[in-house]
């Protein structure tokens, strides 16, 4: 069983998106997936349309011991899938949890119990991924996640600020590994929110894949307003918009994360990786002619229409206009004779 924290203690990076729909995608493929909110907020419940009263089974009842982990955890509308979900109670774990013995060791110690006695009961772990939210800083909330997670996933923004932190974070998890889980890695950086229009979005991943090589994700989570937009309607990616660039992103980080189920014998064993199936040879073309395209035949040039002569012949009660007399039929005058006005024409 492998648990994954994502964690980042900056806030707006990501984090929850990514578990949500990391956790759908690895369902969909068919693996067995729990999600935990660890974050007061409840960003991930809400994702999920799940809003809890007072009192109700939440992470904060099982960090306090109120409440066994198996029986916190909730079915969701994507098969495979279930969670822990949290609400605003979990704000006060902090301060009731200061003076517990070992109270960095208590969400491991529930999962491994929750694990063990699955195992003893059915012979086989509880579920084949556990992804672990954590919250926006470093206290004891995030420190119970990583304690608890055998790999950490840093989810990146890709801005100037967010490589700021990114010393701090590792030096973080370095000291937690010396000191209370020796398990623990950093196998991968997740850049959220990339923009590749822009050149600094460019320069942070070039950054990151010097600094952290081949621990940078191959796949960068673009943004899409798609993403932002599910939470709302309390539903994955994949329910929501399942043909958006998002649910292609994850789906491809999914497949990065099954990638490495090699190293894990359970996983390994229970889900063998399937070997690439050759493509067939091609077989001999066949060159067929083709067609001159059939040409539609001109239309003759047709005889103008002869014109028809139609002779007018004047209405009845009309006169037909006298013939004009030609001059030389016109009667000499004599050269005394006195012309009228008008007479000439």
């Amino acid at each position: 069983m492998r648990r994954i924290a994502l964690i980042n203690q900056k806030g707006g990076v990501g984090k929850t998106t990514t578990t949500v729909n990391l956790g759908a995608a690895l369902a969909l493929a068919g693996r067995r997936v729990v999600v935990i909110d660890l974050d007061p907020q409840a960003n991930l419940s809400l994702h999920f349309d799940v809003q809890l009263e007072s009192g109700e089974p939440s992470s904060y009842s099982v960090l306090l011991g109120n409440c066994a982990f198996g029986d916190a955890l909730r079915d969701t509308m994507t098969p495979g899938l279930r969670l822990l979900p949290s609400n605003i109670d979990l704000s006060g774990a902090e301060l009731e949890l200061a003076n517990a013995f070992g109270r960095e060791l208590i969400l491991r110690d529930a999962i491994d119990t929750w694990d063990k006695e699955h195992r003893e009961k059915h012979g086989v772990s509880p579920a084949d991924y556990v992804l672990l939210d954590c919250p926006p800083s470093l206290g004891l909330l995030s420190v119970n996640g990583l304690v608890a997670a055998h790999e950490a996933v840093v989810s990146v923004q890709t801005e100037f600020f967010a490589l700021q932190g990114m010393t701090k974070l590792v030096d973080v998890v370095s000291l937690l590994r010396r000191r209370l889980n020796p398990r623990l890695e950093v196998t991968g950086f997740l850049p959220c929110l990339y923009d590749n229009r822009t050149k600094l979005a460019r320069e942070v991943i070039a950054e990151l894949r010097s600094y952290f090589p081949g621990r940078v994700f191959t796949r960068a989570i673009a943004k899409n307003v798609k993403l932002a937009e599910a939470p709302s309607y309390g539903k994955t990616i994949f329910e929501y918009a399942p043909e958006s660039s998002g649910a292609q992103d994850y789906e491809l980080v999914a497949a990065e994360v099954m990638a490495q189920e090699s190293v894990h014998p359970e996983l390994a064993a229970r889900y063998p990786a399937k070997a690439a199936e050759p493509l067939p040879a091609p077989g001999p073309r066949t060159v067929v002619p083709r067609k001159a395209p059939a040409r539609t035949p001109e239309p003759l040039p047709c005889a103008p229409a002869p014109i028809a002569v139609v002779e007018l012949t004047p209405r009845l009660g009309t006169m037909a206009p006298p013939e004009r007399v030609k001059e030389e039929e016109l009667p000499e005058l004599p050269p005394d004779a006195v012309l009228l006005e008008g007479a000439a024409d």
